[in-house]
């Protein structure tokens, strides 16, 4: 079951990370994209409803992370699965929110 734990660890830092544009830009008063704007992802939501979105994601990254398994930042399989996490979801977040906001300077998007 150790694998299911490392998947589980994977996608807790993926809300992790998702939690941080969508609690920055609340608690910044800004308007941010969120699935709950029209089209989903693209349109723009409330700072409040970011703010909510945000710690939500906060609270599922937690979950996943602290009460799946037993997790150890000093194991390297469990901290790997948490970077990756991280990682994979912060990559598709700047490609997907640069178009809106001019991240993607590069000319590639």
């Amino acid at each position: 079951m150790e694998w299911l734990h490392l998947v589980s660890y994977f996608f807790g830092g993926a809300f992790l990370a998702n939690a941080v544009p969508h609690f920055v830009s609340g608690v910044r008063g800004e308007p941010f994209q969120s699935p709950f704007a029209r089209p989903p992802g693209q349109g723009l939501s409330s700072s409040t409803v970011n703010v909510l979105w945000g710690l939500l994601n906060l609270v599922v990254g937690y979950v996943l992370i602290y009460r799946v398994g037993d997790f150890d930042l000093k194991s390297t399989k469990d901290a790997v699965a948490l970077g990756l996490g991280i990682l994979v979801l912060s990559v598709f977040a700047a490609r997907q929110f640069g178009r809106f906001h001019g991240g993607n300077t590069s000319g590639h998007s």
